[in-house]
């Protein structure tokens, strides 16, 4: 452990807790070091010993299938299922638009959403995408170039592959707003469906739009 790290980073990298849940343990008198009550924002050093007391938070996993027409934001207030999930703690990790559909993780983890939303292709996402038009041959050299977009800027190489005349899988390892359709649009492309599909290794499968089903695999940090 390295001199002068704050509590809080220690436990999350110790893989206990992600930042805030720790800042909440220790406000709740739950940290302790050396055998005395923990203090937020408190600095450790190498020979602190720091033990958390109470019972471990149990945390869940589960892959959903977010229905085209539902957006993200509005999950709170869409359905009794939706209710029960943010009541015992659960939210979704990034977005999908409206008119989006596809797979979310939804979890209780503060320290998967930190990774999730990062630029590490341990957790890309890959997407099924259907334009009205016919796709030119050259969009996956484009795409795999690194594009120069109109309102994003430059984006990272993302690995493409025509599937059909109109059809193409999209892999990104970075996840801007609308950033598919932006690309698209550039191009002059019409989406008609944006699916995704996957995220790092916890696939769609054969859920159904609404469906959920727990992630058993376990994640590493």
């Amino acid at each position: 452990m390295a001199v002068g790290i704050r509590i809080n980073k220690y436990l999350r990298d110790k893989g206990l807790a992600s930042r805030r849940e720790v800042d909440k343990l220790v406000k709740d008198g739950l940290v302790f070091v050396n055998g005395k009550r923990a203090e937020n924002g408190m600095l450790l050093n190498e020979t602190d010993d720091v033990a958390i007391k109470g019972k471990p938070k149990e945390y869940q996993y589960l892959a959903y299938y977010k229905p085209r027409g539902l957006a993200t934001q509005d999950f709170a207030d869409r359905t009794s299922v939706i209710k029960t999930w943010k009541k015992d703690g659960l939210y979704p990790i990034g977005r999908l638009d409206k008119e989006s559909e596809g797979l979310l993780i939804l979890t209780n983890d503060g320290r998967l959403a930190r990774e999730i939303l990062s630029e590490n292709p341990k957790y890309e996402k890959e997407y099924i995408v259907t334009v009205k038009e016919h796709l030119r041959a050259g969009i996956p050299a484009i795409f795999e170039s690194g594009m120069q977009t109109s309102i994003l800027g430059k984006l990272l190489p993302a690995k493409t592959k025509i599937i059909s005349p109109t059809t193409l899988r999209v892999i990104l390892n970075e996840g801007k707003k609308h950033q598919i359709r932006i690309m698209l649009n550039d191009l002059h492309y019409t989406i008609s469906s944006l699916k995704r599909v996957r995220i790092g290794h916890i696939r769609l499968g054969n859920l159904r739009p609404g469906q959920t089903r727990s992630v058993t695999k376990e994640f590493s940090f």
